[in-house]
């Protein structure tokens, strides 16, 4: 059964699963759909077009829906998607996309600290962490597994692959491949986040061979061009360098170093 607190405000429109928990003083506008077993502890706010799937959590003051800040937004109806489990803490915010194109999307199983914040056609994959006032500018792109340190932002259209691991107080303002660790102001890769790929249960074999392509291209003093030339020397690739090697062709702001 939902339980929604008499100080709430549900506009007509909106669809609210099973078992959900409404605390006091939330919003939820008329083109939000939800899915079950969410929580909204208080002073919540969903609003836009927006699709939310199960058992998420919402903290106090977030804001969820809202529209982009983008100048060039026309108020269409856009979109944001949500999927399950996931947590937003206190005072987080995420916008709907700026455009029809495709909707502001975050996956499954991810944690944005209190204060962050998701821009505009952003993509999240899952088990994306943003710690602490964490900013995405519109358009970026977290593959799965990435963690964000607290205070960090990033420049529109930044990609960032999958595994990687960013330190606190970082600006990036160009793609990272996946599997690496860095940090700074202007961000810098200092290495394979070895601590993390062994806690996901990659492989000593698989560990190596991510060693293998990111010594080429962050150790051997080559440029992109001629780093791509160089992996041909590892063939056959093993599917954790085809994924590093595709990343890297489907770069258009360039490779952070």
């Amino acid at each position: 059964m939902t339980d929604i607190h008499p100080s709430s405000i549900i506009k007509p429109g909106a669809e609210i699963g099973e078992d959900c928990h409404i605390g006091p003083y939330c919003i939820i506008g008329s083109d939000v759909r939800m899915g079950n077993h969410n929580i909204l502890h208080s002073a919540v706010v969903l609003d836009g077009r927006t699709t939310i799937g199960s058992d998420n959590k919402f903290f106090h003051a977030a804001v969820i829906g809202s529209a982009s800040q983008d100048l060039k937004d026309k108020g269409d109806p856009t979109e944001l998607i949500i999927g399950d489990n996931n947590t937003f803490r206190e005072f987080c915010t995420v916008n709907k996309s700026a455009n029809m194109d495709h909707p502001t999307i975050i996956g499954d199983d991810c944690l944005l600290m209190a204060y962050s914040h998701v821009a505009h056609d952003c993509r999240l994959g899952n088990r994306v962490i943003l710690a602490n006032a964490v900013n995405l500018a519109g358009h970026c792109e977290l593959q799965n597994n990435v963690t964000v340190g607290g205070m960090s932002a990033m420049s529109q259209f930044v990609r960032i692959g999958q595994y990687v691991f960013i330190g606190g107080m970082s600006g990036i303002n160009k793609d990272i491949p996946p599997y690496v660790r860095g940090v700074g102001l202007p961000f810098k890769v200092v290495g394979i986040n070895s601590v993390g790929l062994e806690r996901a249960g990659f492989s000593e074999e698989s560990r190596h061979s991510i060693k293998e392509i990111y010594r080429i291209f962050y150790r051997s003093e080559l440029n992109v061009s001629q780093a791509m030339e160089k992996t041909q020397e590892l063939k056959p690739f093993t599917p954790e360098q085809e994924i590093f090697l595709e990343f890297i062709k489907g770069s258009q702001r360039g490779l952070l170093t």
